[in-house]
């Protein structure tokens, strides 16, 4: 009997992930091909349709049930406190450690270095006004009772994410992923994320322990710094030797299974210490991202993703429960302005004082301003702990499709109408900005 009732897990596990991939590859084709938006909101809105919340509540046949159940004891005191499964839950997850672990191999470590200056305070802006706007917001339309409440820290943490995929994406369309403004957006990206997450981790450790005392702030931030930082330092210190290891392994495939087991490796620790795992992953691929074993994995490692990256947007898109947003409406409103005027304020304003003129900075304003997988994985956090409501998830995501939408619409015209982002005209050593 109980081998086959883990045969049926298995089975209905398998049709989940049918379902899924199916939905996330036609409605990414209908993004992609006639609506000019990115595939990631198709993935997204493909979860919401065939999610828990919608059609996949409905029994198929009597034996089969639902394709996608309610876990049981889901929305009692004491019960899951995310609608899926924990097999598919997991599969996502999975998911969002390969997208971040491929994000950091893609990040250019010396491009990084060389604009970090105005990254740091371009980042710096874009996470410290959103957080407060995202933490007021929520305490005075009454999701919170105080400031200190772990929902108001937690859609203030939602509020400070930025997406480098995206952006990055429609930088390198129109070529400019190497101009001064592509730069800056992808260093201050890569940094925001960093805060971001390294905000995520107090406020977790915040919701964990009840108090909101200097002491346990910082005995939080300090662990997360330390870990982070160590990670960092070694895997760059060792980075070649560790390719030179892998590569010397000749089976097919085996320099591939290895690096992604690194990173699975790396995200389970940064876990144990109180991390989102998905800086662990990011730090591993940031410090192999010069060396050659990034060459020989990164195109294998892109067609895994291609398969695993839209399972873990279609499930965050089957947490949505419209129903119950219709009281949070107002709120999502609110939150969604103000999560595209924080950026683009906290953003931009910094920008104009790091060299850059008003076309610049609107250049980099409008470029931080999705928020993308980070938003989504924040969000995710915090609803399985249970420290945010489904209405509130909710919000986040509708505040994340929208800025997602706007940012490629904005931003394609800003660049295609030319002009220098810089004070001063470049000099012949300062990047090109066309590539």
């Amino acid at each position: 009997m109980e081998n086959k009732d883990v045969t049926e897990l298995v089975m209905h596990v398998a049709f989940q992930l049918t379902a899924i991939l199916i939905a996330a590859k036609l409605a990414g084709e209908v993004c992609e091909r006639w609506l000019k938006i990115p595939p990631v909101i198709g993935e997204l809105l493909a979860g919401v349709l065939i999610g828990p919340f919608a059609l996949g509540h409905f029994e198929i046949t009597s034996h089969f049930g639902a394709l996608f159940p309610k876990p049981h004891g889901y929305g009692e005191a004491g019960g899951p406190t995310i609608p899926v499964s924990i097999e598919l839950w997991s599969v996502g997850q999975i998911g969002a450690i390969v997208l971040l672990f491929l994000a950091g191999l893609e990040t250019d470590a010396k491009l990084f270095r060389k604009y970090a200056g105005p990254g740091v305070a371009v980042a710096a802006g874009g996470v410290i006004l959103p957080f407060v706007f995202g933490m007021t917001a929520t305490v005075f339309m009454g999701f919170a009772d105080s400031f200190t409440d772990p929902e108001a820290l937690f859609m203030g943490a939602v509020m400070t994410a930025t997406s480098v995929g995206i952006t990055a994406r429609v930088l390198s369309e129109k070529k400019k992923l190497d101009s001064p403004e592509g730069v800056t957006v992808l260093a201050a990206a890569v940094i925001d994320d960093v805060l971001g997450i390294l905000i995520l981790t107090v406020v977790v450790g915040i919701a964990a322990t009840g108090s909101v005392s200097p002491g346990e702030v910082a005995k939080v931030a300090l662990k997360a710094v330390g870990f982070w930082l160590g990670l960092t330092t070694l895997a760059t210190i060792f980075a070649n030797h560790i390719s030179r290891a892998m590569l010397w392994f000749k089976a097919p495939g085996t320099a591939l299974a290895l690096a992604v087991a690194l990173a699975l490796f790396s995200s389970a620790l940064a876990e144990t210490f109180g991390l989102a795992m998905i800086i662990g992953a990011y730090s591993i691929g940031l410090a192999l991202s010069n060396t050659r074993l990034k060459h020989a994995i990164e195109q294998p490692l892109t067609s895994i993703a291609a398969l695993l990256v839209p399972v873990f947007f279609v499930v965050m898109g089957t947490l949505v429960d419209l129903g119950s947003m219709g009281e949070a409406l107002a709120f999502g409103v609110v939150l969604t302005l103000l999560a595209i005027v924080g950026k683009v304020i906290g953003a931009g304003v910094p920008a104009l004082f790091t060299g850059f003129n008003f076309r610049g900075a609107s250049r980099i304003g409008i470029g931080m301003l999705p928020r993308g997988e980070v938003a989504l994985i924040i969000a995710g956090v915090g609803l399985s702990r249970g420290v945010i409501e489904q209405d509130e998830f909710g919000v986040a995501i509708m505040m994340t499709i929208v800025t997602t939408i706007i940012a490629p619409i904005v931003l394609v015209p800003l660049f295609t109408k030319g002009g220098s982002g810089l004070r001063k005209a470049p000099r012949d050593s300062a990047p090109p900005s066309n590539s």
